[in-house]
């Protein structure tokens, strides 16, 4: 049987007296991606996940027989919810699909009630930002800005060195994990499988208040057509947008299914806050479901939709309720680079960024 949940506190957190010097570092390098991006497309992008492989509106519904514990936040009011999804990989230029990276999902619920956040914009949305891994490949405000100095350094390579530097480095992480196990270093800079994102779990990897608790989050493919596509690897080669067809051949045939899962804190040492490399282990603490994502058929990504989702929409940790306030030194890391990101591209690409109201997106 499983321990309870630990209730949420303000002092789970433990804040390291030079996190706001790395969280001045990781805004130089973004702004670096930035910049040198803008530059070299004659158009601003994300400073990370600037290439959309997948943008699709669907709904999310919430059960109206979840458990005490589970249902907390948003999740405490039971019906559905417009939702968007952005399939994204992690660099922060737009490369050939045959440099293969961790690929990203970004999750905005909408028309959600409770006290927003300082920081969140002005809307009824909730945002989620997931990677199809469980664990972040830095533990702290001063690895991640460590991290995203290398990405910054490769920024702006020319195209054959990224493809060279790709292929050796999925070799590298196959030797790797056949052995002591992957490196989410060497996956992050061109080293992850190529794989279908449609097939991939993703994960928060790091930590959230749950409203009276704390949890991580987990999106999961559950429809047939979704489920067999996982583990599959995609071959990129003369195929620069083979990510975007793979997704719009699916989505044009028929509705497909996740579902969204917490997985609570229950343990403070086995389940740190602060350590965001830390995989909270599934099998002592194991992903619950507390809502359902559905998007029908439809197209999988069109220019229209890069322009309305990719330019004048904003994806971030820190938009939403404090019932879920992001938790931990990655996520407090996160929030002011998140929004000089918005406010590059909102200043360089003279399109306002508004918040949605509604889910519907181009045909």
């Amino acid at each position: 049987m499983m321990s309870s949940p630990i209730p949420y506190s303000d002092d789970l957190e433990i804040i390291s007296p030079h996190e706001n010097e790395a969280i001045a570092k990781i805004n130089e390098s973004m702004h670096t991606i930035l910049e040198t991006v803008a530059e070299d497309e004659n158009h601003a992008y994300r400073a990370v996940h600037a290439k959309s492989h997948g943008i699709l509106e669907a709904s999310l519904t919430i059960p109206a027989n979840l458990p005490d514990e589970l249902a907390q936040g948003i999740f405490a009011l039971p019906g559905r919810h417009d939702a968007i999804l952005r399939f994204s990989t992690n660099p922060g230029d737009v490369l050939d699909d045959s440099v293969s990276v961790p690929c990203g999902l970004a999750l905005k619920v909408l028309s959600v009630e409770g006290e927003r956040l300082s920081s969140a914009y002005d809307s009824k949305a909730q945002d989620f930002v997931m990677i199809n891994g469980p664990a972040f490949s830095a533990s702290s405000a001063d690895d991640f800005a460590h991290t995203l100095k290398l990405l910054a350094a490769t920024t702006d390579r020319a195209e054959w060195a990224k493809k060279l530097l790709s292929a050796t480095l999925r070799g590298i992480e196959k030797a790797l994990e056949a052995t002591v196990g992957g490196s989410a270093t060497i996956q992050t800079l061109g080293g992850a499988p190529n794989v279908h994102p449609l097939g991939e779990t993703f994960y928060s990897q790091t930590p959230y208040r749950y409203g009276n608790y704390v949890a991580k989050f987990q999106v999961v493919p559950v429809s047939s057509n979704l489920t067999a596509l996982s583990g599959t690897e995609i071959d990129a080669k003369g195929r620069p947008n083979a990510l975007r067809e793979e997704i719009d051949a699916v989505m044009r045939t028929g509705p497909a299914e996740w579902e969204l899962r917490v997985q609570l804190l229950r343990d403070r040492d086995a389940q740190p806050i602060e350590d965001a490399t830390v995989i909270w282990d599934e099998e002592r603490f194991p992903f619950q479901t507390v809502a359902r994502i559905t998007a029908g058929a439809q197209t999988g990504w069109n220019d229209q939709r890069a322009a309305a989702v990719d330019d004048a929409m904003r994806f971030a940790p820190w938009n939403g309720v404090v019932s879920h306030r992001p938790l931990g030194s990655i996520n407090r890391a996160r929030k002011s680079p998140y929004e000089h990101s918005a406010k590059f591209r909102e200043r360089v690409n003279g399109c306002p960024i508004r918040e949605p109201r509604t889910a519907d997106l181009p045909v």
